[in-house]
């Protein structure tokens, strides 16, 4: 587990391949809880920032895919906060079911990837409660405002939020991947609709982009998303 200060108020919190995020803003927001067995590390964080678990208040869950949501039942119990997520992929976690088809985006590297680290992904986790499902533009009382922007394709609900503070902050959730280089993610549901969704973003002005997967950029992102989307 690695904690990573992004802005004066956003922490990147690394559980190896996958990225979580706090929003340190009076009360503290969590932006995806990780894979089964995270809650340890996740707590451990929250600690290393000066909180504690209890000061958790909002768990913002992106999509249902067991790497973002397998820590939520667990937390759940360790704090007392309002979890919010999308209903098409609400349903599946209060299921426990995580998992619809995917496949590879194009090009070699990315089935080989999908081979690697998403083909025998969970396709289960433990069942939790949402308490209020968020639909698309949806402005939710979070950190001084956080705008809930559906952008399906990766998953059918998935939801990225738009922090306009601080430079305008952009959790991008697995719309996109910045290992290396800022491209599309490795597998989809809809690819072509995952590529819409990324054009949608480039309607935010955000400085900063935060991924579930790869380093966040830190400057320009907005730019960065127009120059590769909007050809």
């Amino acid at each position: 587990m690695k904690v990573r200060q992004i802005t004066p108020s956003v922490y990147e919190v690394s559980l190896g391949v996958v990225n979580t995020f706090l929003i340190n803003h009076d009360e503290l927001t969590l932006i995806d809880t990780g894979s089964e067995g995270s809650t340890h590390q996740l707590i451990q964080a929250v600690e290393k920032i000066g909180r504690v678990p209890k000061d958790i208040q909002h768990i913002l869950i992106t999509h249902c895919h067991a790497d973002h949501t397998g820590g939520l039942a667990a937390l759940q119990k360790a704090c007392d906060a309002t979890t919010y997520m999308h209903p098409t992929d609400a349903a599946l976690v209060q299921q426990g079911q995580v998992l619809r088809p995917l496949t590879p985006a194009p090009g070699l590297l990315n089935k080989g990837l999908f081979q690697a680290f998403i083909a025998k992904s969970p396709s289960e986790i433990e069942p939790a409660s949402i308490d209020r499902e968020v639909t698309d533009s949806e402005i939710l009382e979070i950190a001084g405002g956080l705008r809930a922007i559906h952008a399906p394709g990766h998953c059918a609900g998935q939801l990225v939020f738009f922090w306009p503070q601080e430079g305008g902050v952009l959790f991008a959730a697995d719309t996109a991947s910045n290992i290396g280089w800022l491209q599309p993610s490795i597998a989809y549901e809809d690819y072509q609709l995952g590529l819409r969704s990324l054009r949608k973003l480039t309607m935010y002005q955000f400085e900063v982009a935060c991924f579930g997967h790869g380093k966040a950029i830190k400057k320009n992102a907005v730019n960065q998303f127009r120059l590769k989307w909007l050809k």
